[in-house]
């Protein structure tokens, strides 16, 4: 997949064909859309293209709602955008600037000359330019002239049971972890850093990679206790994880991600993996001893390999 990000002045010179959208998650209401333009590719051997925007819009059109979480960093969009089969991303710088362009300028400037687009397909209520004062019929007065063919995809035709990203993250937010993964048509995932930790997974018995997460608008999930895939380079692995402020052990209140993972001994402190959340098993407690916390963790390490075979 040709990827064009962080810059606005490129030129596309082959026909294509473009949807528009920020695909946070890109969950199965964006995997239709994505199908849907990959059909018109068949018929018409044009290629496909996504215009994305970084950062989220809004952020810069709301810049005081500090509380903005993301199911996806930009790098992790354009991996499932790839996954999907998607020609070409462009990344489109969203700033005040931008924010304030002209819907007519956006289609003749953007559309028409830089991502040369000859087929357009938009998913229902699509709004775009200054005030969003850009829409279905500002696109089809374009359409009727011949400059390039227009295709709403409805509502119902994106999904039956209004997926949207929101509702993916409240899912997420309320340990709805199973509604949320169907909501994605694939396990929300995350990439961290190992970093050193307490080292008190080990004494116990089951040794833990402490993972420090970057991308500080990536929504965290409830806490508990997870059954995972962990992703180290090439290799995957199962195992627990553990996401809270363990209460049994700390007092500093500071919410921790710990993953253990099965039949693994090797180093990766300072490498980045990735962990993909298969279920929820419970919530996060507060032990009355190590012993207590021990036998737990035996019956949760337990749980998970019985249901490995079931998510294979």
């Amino acid at each position: 997949m040709l990827v064009i990000q962080n810059t606005s002045d490129f030129r596309i010179e082959v026909p294509t064909i473009v949807t528009i959208g920020t695909f946070d998650g890109v969950h199965l209401g964006h995997q239709k859309i994505l199908n849907r333009i990959a059909e018109i590719k068949a018929q018409t051997g044009l290629k496909t293209l996504v215009l994305t925007f970084d950062p989220h819009p809004r952020k810069v059109l709301f810049p005081e709602q500090k509380d903005l979480k993301l199911l996806t960093g930009i790098e992790e969009r354009l991996e499932l955008l790839e996954k999907n089969g998607i020609d070409i991303a462009v990344v489109y710088p969203f700033n005040a600037d931008f924010a304030q362009t002209d819907s007519s300028y956006y289609i003749e400037q953007i559309l028409l000359k830089q991502l040369h687009v000859k087929y357009l397909a938009i998913g229902h209520d699509h709004r775009f330019g200054k005030n969003r004062s850009g829409n279905l019929d500002t696109l089809m007065d374009y359409a009727r002239g011949g400059r390039f063919s227009l295709e709403e995809i409805s509502a119902k035709d994106i999904d039956q049971i209004a997926i949207s990203s929101s509702k993916i993250r409240k899912a997420l937010e309320e340990g709805q972890l199973e509604l949320a993964n169907s909501f994605l048509g694939h396990p929300y995932f995350m990439t961290a850093l190992v970093v050193k930790g307490k080292q008190l997974g080990r004494k116990l018995g089951y040794p833990t990679a402490n993972l420090y997460l970057e991308n500080k608008e990536k929504i965290i999930p409830a806490k508990g206790v997870y059954l995972v895939e962990v992703e180290i380079g090439t290799a995957k692995h199962h195992g627990m994880m553990s996401i809270g402020i363990n209460p049994t052990t700390d007092n500093d209140n500071v919410t921790k991600l710990e993953v253990n993972i099965f039949d693994f001994d090797s180093d990766i402190y300072n490498k980045h993996l990735t962990v993909r959340f298969i279920k929820r098993l419970r919530n996060e407690e507060n032990f009355k001893d190590l012993e207590a916390l021990k036998t737990q963790l035996k019956q949760d390490q337990e749980t998970c390999l019985n249901l490995i075979s079931e998510y294979k």
